[in-house]
């Protein structure tokens, strides 16, 4: 579930409360929480509602100016179902401080161990994605993944999976790697992973 950045905003100061989607079934679940720029936003009730009951708090509260704003929004997709989605607070993302966290000796011996499980079909992958993107900051995914030889989708995926143990960081364009994926890179450096 993608939410705008003046939704997060929302969000984040208690104004948004609620979000609404035409979905032919649900894409959340109740008490999940969506990672997003602002944090962990957490899922509270996701429910089937009708259209013609919803009023001028509803829309208030997923952020619109008036009921009439958020029924325009909702026309398209009529032919699914509507679900109002409730938002229950916003948490710290853990990768944002482990990202700034020290590799200690276990964390390094830990993440050498998941590089060598992980490389154990393409010997030198992931250590290759932590070196070219140090080498690259803010170049696109595209090129970076060609510079690789693999598909654009599957070097997005692979990259979120350093970004899960706190070695890169998303931005508008492209990655960049955060000061505990320089430290990791350097250890490679040194052990020649």
């Amino acid at each position: 579930m993608l939410l705008k950045q003046a939704t997060l905003d929302g969000i984040k100061r208690g104004d948004i409360t609620l979000a609404f989607r035409r979905w032919q079934r649900p894409t959340v679940k109740a008490g999940t929480g969506l990672r997003t720029a602002i944090g962990v936003v957490r899922v509270g009730a996701v429910e089937v509602v009708d259209e013609a009951k919803l009023s001028e708090i509803d829309a208030h509260a997923a952020g619109y100016a008036d009921h009439a704003a958020l029924v325009a929004d909702l026309r398209a997709g009529a032919d699914r179902t509507l679900y109002r989605i409730s938002f229950g607070g916003v948490e710290i993302d853990a990768r944002l401080t482990l990202r700034e966290a020290e590799l200690s000796d276990a964390d390094w011996l830990a993440l050498a161990a998941r590089f060598a499980k992980w490389d154990s079909t393409l010997p030198g992958y992931f250590p290759s994605i932590l070196r070219l993107i140090g080498q690259n900051p803010e170049v696109a995914a595209t090129t970076l993944a060609e510079r690789l030889g693999v598909e654009k989708l599957k070097f997005k995926q692979d990259v979120r999976k350093l970004k899960e143990l706190g070695l890169t960081e998303s931005l508008d364009i492209g990655y960049r790697l955060s000061p505990r994926g320089a430290v990791a890179l350097e250890k490679l450096r040194e052990h020649r992973l």
